[in-house]
C-alpha cells in the first residue's frame, strides 16, 4: 500500500474509525493507529479492505479496554497496600494529608517530581538536575515555587527566615 492509498483511507475513514473504537476503550486514536500499521505491514492486503480494518480496530479497541480495566484493578489494589505519602495521625502543624496530597497532584508533573526526589527521596538539587536533565539551579526554583504554591493552597505561612 502506498503513501496516497493510506492516506486517502486515514481522510476517508479515520474519524469514523476513532468514533467506532471509542465504544470499547479510552485511547481509539492509538487503537486505529495500530490498525493501519498492521494494513502497512502486511503483504498481501485484505480482499475486503474497509470491513477488515473495521474488525481489527474492533479487536484492538476491546483489547485495549479489557487491559485498562485489569490495569486500573491491580493499581487501585497497589495503591490499597502502598505506603501513603503523608501518614495519618496527630500532626503539630494541623497539615490536612488528602489537602496536601490533592495540592501536590495539582502541581506541574516536573515541579512535583522535584519535590518528591528532594523531600522524600532525599537527592540532592545537583543530583536531581542530572536525572531529569536539567540544572541544580532550575531544580530549585522549581521547588521553591512549588512550595510557595503549596503553601498557599493549604494556607501554611512561610517558616522564619534565620539569620
Amino acid at each position: 500500500m502506498g503513501p496516497e492509498q493510506l492516506a486517502e483511507l486515514v481522510d476517508r475513514y479515520g474519524a469514523p474509525l476513532v468514533l467506532y473504537a471509542r465504544q470499547w476503550c479510552d485511547c481509539p486514536e492509538d487503537v486505529v493507529q495500530t490498525a493501519l500499521l498492521k494494513l502497512v505491514r502486511s503483504r498481501v492486503p485484505p480482499d475486503n479492505l474497509v470491513p477488515w480494518l473495521y474488525r481489527v480496530v474492533r479487536n484492538g479497541a476491546i483489547d485495549a479496554g479489557r487491559a485498562a480495566r485489569r490495569r486500573h484493578k491491580y493499581e487501585a489494589a497497589a495503591a490499597d497496600t502502598a505506603p501513603k505519602w503523608f501518614s495519618p495521625g496527630y500532626d503539630p502543624t494541623g497539615l490536612d494529608a488528602r489537602a496536601a496530597a490533592a495540592a501536590l497532584a495539582d502541581l506541574p508533573a516536573e515541579t512535583r517530581e522535584i519535590i518528591v526526589m528532594h523531600l522524600w527521596g532525599g537527592l540532592t538539587f545537583e543530583q536531581i538536575a542530572r536525572t531529569i536533565g536539567s540544572s541544580a539551579a532550575t531544580c530549585y526554583r522549581r521547588y521553591a515555587a512549588g512550595l510557595d504554591t503549596l503553601r498557599t493552597k493549604l494556607g501554611a505561612d512561610a517558616p522564619e527566615k534565620t539569620t
